[in-house]
């Protein structure tokens, strides 16, 4: 007699039939255990050790039990590309990531999936708000209870949408409950720890949705690993204009004044000079990790370190960008703007001088909750954020966007592109201005992220 169980984030195997042995040992991660006599391996490995059974005609009994059939059904009627992107991941055995545009509707994308299989779904979200309107959506749409793993709540239903803290608390516990998982924002699973929660989980289908898949680090080959490849991608230009709002972008170059030059060339000469001579490029994270790690004992990494973020404030945080900040707001007096910086300093100079209600990651949950609902039903007509808008926030519709500084990163560019794409009921065009200091780092952090 042959059984398979979930126990502690692993499939159990207990057999008394010598096949199985020579059956399983080709599959990946399959190992004795001495303590039953049978064999265990991680939940994710659970399709692969089912389907070798049978195709070995080795009967068993499964305790897992995640075919349940839930009779879902939906009223959504999938666009053109959300069905081809639902076909692609169902061909592709029901395993790998979608990735599609900001405000191209991946949770429909998902909800068809889950009708698909009408089994038990977790899904996974990074945040407490994205949590909250995955929670709306799916009760809205499926007469089900839906549960919910995070926010002060460990409440299980058939459907459950947990934030990834959650589910790497819960999955060795639940895993073997699940048929489906959706990784919402999936490129979050790059992180190491992270990583746990899909190998915890039994469930065969995997699907993972994000807007940018690739990371600069290479964790998306794991991603890959754990989910499955990228099935099906569409960038913002497939679909502005006919599903998305058509957009440009505007890079305005702005001076340094007398001043901040001084002093951003002195400060960034100090930075350059120590580069030369510690054998360091700051062409990847570890340079400036082993720069950081230096700055503890050595006064001059030390002095090239505050060098270097004295230089990064100077051409973020311009005076001639917050001139240049108004008179744009003064042209957009009738739009909705979303303010994006990299700097918590200057988020607050520019609420106190346009007086533009500002979001940090200082801010409380219900005073950004509140702030957002003024600004989706007109009371706001501008906001100010420092990088906690990127993802993982419900934000109401904007069709202008200014980008006052942040990273070179392609996936912090293309959320905020995304947070003004939203169809407009006038067809208009969104803009995203781009603020770049001339002559100095910025412009090649720009180029990069472009």
């Amino acid at each position: 007699m042959t059984t398979l169980r979930f126990e502690d984030g692993t499939v159990h195997v207990a057999t008394d039939d010598e096949r199985v042995g020579a059956t399983l040992a080709d599959l990946p991660s399959v190992e004795s255990d001495p303590r039953s006599g049978g064999y265990r391996a991680p939940a994710m490995q659970y399709a692969s050790i089912r389907d070798a059974l049978e195709t070995a005609g080795i009967d068993s009994i499964d305790r897992i039990g995640i075919d349940a059939d839930l009779s879902l059904s939906t009223t959504y009627d999938l666009r053109e590309y959300q069905q081809a992107a639902l076909d692609a991941w169902l061909d592709a055995g029901s395993r790998g990531v979608v990735e599609l545009p900001t405000g191209a509707g991946k949770t429909v994308l998902a909800v068809g999936a889950m009708v698909a299989h009408s089994v038990p779904t977790l899904v996974v979200v990074p945040t407490i708000d994205l949590q909250d309107q995955w929670i709306r959506e799916l009760e809205t749409e499926f007469d089900v209870p839906v549960g919910r793993f995070g926010g002060g709540e460990q409440r299980q239903e058939a459907i459950t949408v947990s934030t990834y803290d959650s589910a790497y608390l819960r999955a060795d516990d639940v895993g073997g409950d699940f048929g489906l998982v959706v990784f919402d924002e999936v490129h979050h699973l790059g992180g190491e720890g992270y990583q746990d929660i899909p190998r915890f989980l039994t469930a065969s289908a995997r699907l993972g949705l994000t807007a940018t898949f690739e990371r600069p680090d290479g964790a998306h080959e794991r991603v890959a690993e754990l989910v499955g490849p990228r099935v099906y991608h569409l960038d913002v230009d497939d679909l502005a204009g006919e599903h998305l709002a058509d957009y440009e972008v505007r890079r305005i170059e702005v001076e340094l004044t007398p001043e901040e030059r001084e002093t951003y060339d002195e400060a960034q000469s100090t930075f350059v000079n120590y580069l030369k001579s510690s054998g360091l490029s700051m062409q990847s994270g570890s340079d400036y990790q082993k720069l950081v790690m230096r700055s503890g004992n050595d006064p001059r990494a030390r002095d090239a370190l505050l060098a270097k973020q004295r230089a990064r404030d100077v051409m973020m945080n311009s005076d001639a960008k917050v001139d240049k900040l108004g008179r744009l707001l003064a042209r957009h007096r009738d739009d909705r703007v979303i303010i994006f910086t990299a700097s918590t300093d200057l988020v607050y100079r520019i609420a106190r001088q346009f007086l533009v209600p500002p979001i940090t990651s200082e801010t409380g949950t219900k005073e950004r909750r509140e702030i957002l609902a003024r600004f989706r039903d007109g009371t706001y007509d501008t906001v100010v954020a420092a990088n906690v808008l990127d993802e993982g926030v419900d934000v109401p519709d904007a069709n202008v966007g200014i980008l006052l500084s942040g990273s070179g990163s392609e996936r912090e560019f293309t959320q905020r592109l995304g947070r003004i794409l939203r169809p407009k009921a006038d067809d208009s065009t969104a803009l995203l201005y781009e603020l770049v200091s001339v002559e100095t780092a910025e412009e090649r952090v720009a180029d990069r992220r472009r």
